[in-house]
């Protein structure tokens, strides 16, 4: 707790406040790409007590709610097939389907179970021989490696039972999106800490240059957020654009290789589909040929259709940045988290969650 409530110190936030206050002297809008950051932000007032010339645009790092609709429909099939259980971290299981979440399909019967690692359902596969065990492999970089470790555990243990139904996203290549956006209007960006943490800063020096935009490795901690802003300031009003370490603690430039190791063992870069946002070129991990037999999306040769995103919901334009979860007309009406329109709303890492349970906005 200690070692928390260092990052967490009202006075040192203060001076952050002012430092930042006495270096803006014109707008910018400072796109924060992880949710995490994005609730520290919204949970800790920071946005409001930033100067008005600051803008955090908030981006689109969540992976619960990039994860494609059509991959949801997929997990739910396989979920009320009586011979599969299927496996998934906690967060997934209410992100809407085109017809129902995974909620409700554990309600209906399915064998759904709530598990904090994929080596766990690699024990559930050995302990249920008589049943195909499918993990819901879904994050950024940072969930990559454990969800590789698991297929080559599986693999060694020689068990033909288990897969995984994969939908890991890149976090640069989103970046990269972002600015190519028409409707972008972004002049700088904290990256996620925890992503970098695996990965490395070596991928954003190139975007960095080329769009001309500083870039800054962030934590988390309401001090990490606002020393990550002022150093994206500092860039900006100097008329610089570099790649910054603020979250040195942790990421080391050239990242955990060990853990890439891992990754690029089982995975191989693909284009990929970001629910709300459309397809995104190589931004995705994709099981490697060398692994088929532990891809669910080949062993279960599943054809769904691709069903549409609820009328009322705006969910892409709100992790691209264009606009705020306020903004949304059904926000706090027909949208809830007891009822979302769209997975931002369910996630713990999704903005409009973050607005509706710690912006004031809505009434108690």
């Amino acid at each position: 707790m200690k070692y928390m409530n260092e990052y967490r110190d009202p006075e040192l936030a203060k001076k952050y406040l002012e430092e930042i206050e006495k270096t803006v002297t014109q707008p910018w809008a400072i796109m924060e790409v992880c949710g995490g950051q994005t609730h520290s932000l919204v949970k800790n007032g920071i946005i409001e007590m930033l100067p008005e010339q600051v803008t955090m645009i908030h981006g689109p790092g969540c992976p619960v709610c990039v994860t494609p609709l059509n991959l949801i429909d997929k997990a739910i099939h396989l979920a009320l097939n009586e011979h599969v259980i299927l496996c998934s971290f906690g967060d997934m299981l209410r992100v809407p389907g085109s017809k129902i979440n995974l909620l409700e399909a554990k309600a209906k019967g399915a064998d759904i179970r709530i598990l904090y690692s994929p080596l766990e359902a690699v024990k559930v596969a050995e302990d249920n021989p008589d049943k195909e065990v499918v993990f819901f492999a879904v994050g950024f970089e940072t969930t990559a490696p454990a969800n590789a470790l698991s297929v080559i555990h599986a693999h060694r243990k020689g068990l033909t039972n288990y897969s995984i139904l994969a939908s890991h996203v890149l976090v640069p290549p989103a970046i990269k999106a972002v600015i190519d956006d028409d409707e972008s209007n972004i002049d700088g960006f904290l990256a996620a800490g925890h992503v970098c943490t695996i990965m490395g800063n070596s991928e954003y020096h190139p975007l960095s240059a080329t769009y001309n935009v500083p870039i800054v490795v962030t934590g988390f901690e309401p001090l990490d957020v606002l020393q990550g802003i002022l150093m994206v300031i500092r860039q900006l009003e100097a008329n610089k654009a570099e790649v910054e370490n603020q979250y040195s603690r942790i990421v080391k430039e050239e990242g955990n290789t060990e853990a890439q190791k891992m990754i690029f063992e089982v995975f191989e870069i693909r284009n990929q589909l970001w629910r709300g946002i459309g397809e995104i070129p190589e931004s995705g991990y994709a099981v490697k040929e060398k692994y088929a037999a532990f891809d669910a999306n080949i062993k279960f040769s599943i054809s769904i259709e691709e069903a549409p995103e609820h009328p009322d919901c705006i969910s892409g334009q709100i992790m691209k940045g264009i606009k705020k979860p306020y903004e949304c007309p059904q926000f706090g009406k027909k949208c809830k988290p007891s009822f979302p329109l769209g997975a931002p709303m369910v996630s713990s890492e999704g903005a409009c969650a973050a607005y509706y349970h710690f912006s004031g906005l809505i009434e108690a």
